[in-house]
């Protein structure tokens, strides 16, 4: 069982940037793939990034491309999310998950992922 535990969300003006945490001893091995996720009120959970067990992939969903950068420093045991340029639209809670896949995959898809973190709210307004 693979134990992913995000921090960093909050309340942020429009514009404003913010930088989630996902943290998980498991990084240190070097096997998982990991992914953000997030969850607005009434929608389905979507996939917004994700970067490859080897850090040399990295993907992410059109409407957070160009704001939102992923990376990971697997001695620290931590991927992070950093968004700038927040929209309202950006609001949702969002989780990081992981999958036993090394090398290259990476993928934005719910089912590719078989851990889970607890998530952290985002909320943008002014």
């Amino acid at each position: 069982q693979v134990e992913l535990v995000e921090s960093g969300g909050g309340v942020v003006q429009p514009g404003g940037s913010l930088r989630l945490l996902c943290a998980a001893p498991d990084f240190t091995s070097g096997y998982l793939a990991v992914g953000w996720f997030r969850q607005a009120p009434g929608k389905e959970r979507e996939g917004v990034s994700c970067i490859s067990s080897n850090d040399f992939t990295t993907d992410y969903a059109d409407s957070v491309k160009g704001r939102f950068t992923i990376s990971r420093n697997n001695t620290k045991n931590t991927v992070y999310l950093e968004m700038v340029s927040l929209k309202s639209e950006d609001t949702a809670v969002y989780y990081c998950a992981a999958a036993p896949r090394t090398g290259t995959w990476c993928k934005l898809g719910l089912y590719d992922y078989d851990y889970w973190g607890q998530g952290t709210q985002v909320s943008v307004s002014a």
